[in-house]
């Protein structure tokens, strides 16, 4: 019996669950950073923050944060020299973006065929590539605000930037979370993640 074709490459897999851990230290250790000058008058609470102090949550997320630049570069570069950019996550139809969320939310949405991505699928990963980068240039600009002063203005200044930076941070926490909600509704999903069959 002839195995099943592979449909994640190993070079995948990996990106995506170191991209998944740096994304967790990241997020984690921002919110402990964020509460030692809130933005918004709240804090997190400090069960789920990580790094202790502000300055070992500064050091995790600066870590982090490289990991992060250098395992996505890694996941694009690989994604587009392989050509798996273009024929995984194009084209994409609005209107077919609609109907099978709409189909989604109803729980009528067909996973079939685990090799090709639907349409909310193919949305929602460009968005977390675009929104991952705004992460980086606006946390650039609120870390290295007097090193980067032209990314610190086209953020509209350096408080504008930490509100930015939150921002893109709130989005990538959501799409994230209605991934997690949807691999568990489709566990295959998980499976293929790790064994890329």
């Amino acid at each position: 019996m002839s195995r099943a074709p592979v449909i994640h490459p190993l070079w995948l897999r990996m990106t995506h669950w170191i991209n998944a851990l740096a994304v967790l230290v990241m997020v984690t250790s921002g919110w402990k950073i964020y509460n030692a000058s809130p933005i918004f008058h709240f804090s997190f609470p400090d069960g789920i923050t990580f790094g202790g102090w502000l300055g070992g949550a500064l050091l995790w997320h600066f870590f982090a944060m490289w990991v992060l630049i250098g395992n996505g570069l890694i996941y694009l570069g690989l994604n587009l020299a392989s050509g798996r950019l273009k024929r995984k996550f194009f084209p994409i139809s609005p209107r077919a973006v609609l109907t099978e969320t709409l189909a989604a939310i109803k729980g009528k949405l067909s996973h079939a065929n685990l090799s090709n991505y639907n349409q909310p699928q193919k949305l929602a990963y460009l968005f977390i590539i675009v929104d991952t980068l705004l992460l980086v240039l606006s946390g650039l600009a609120v870390w290295k605000s007097v090193q980067f002063p032209l990314l610190r203005e086209l953020m509209g200044g350096y408080d504008n930037a930490r509100i930015v930076h939150f921002a893109a941070m709130s989005a990538l926490v959501a799409v994230v979370t209605i991934h997690v909600v949807m691999v568990a509704l489709v566990p295959r999903t998980l499976l293929l993640m790790i064994r890329g069959r």
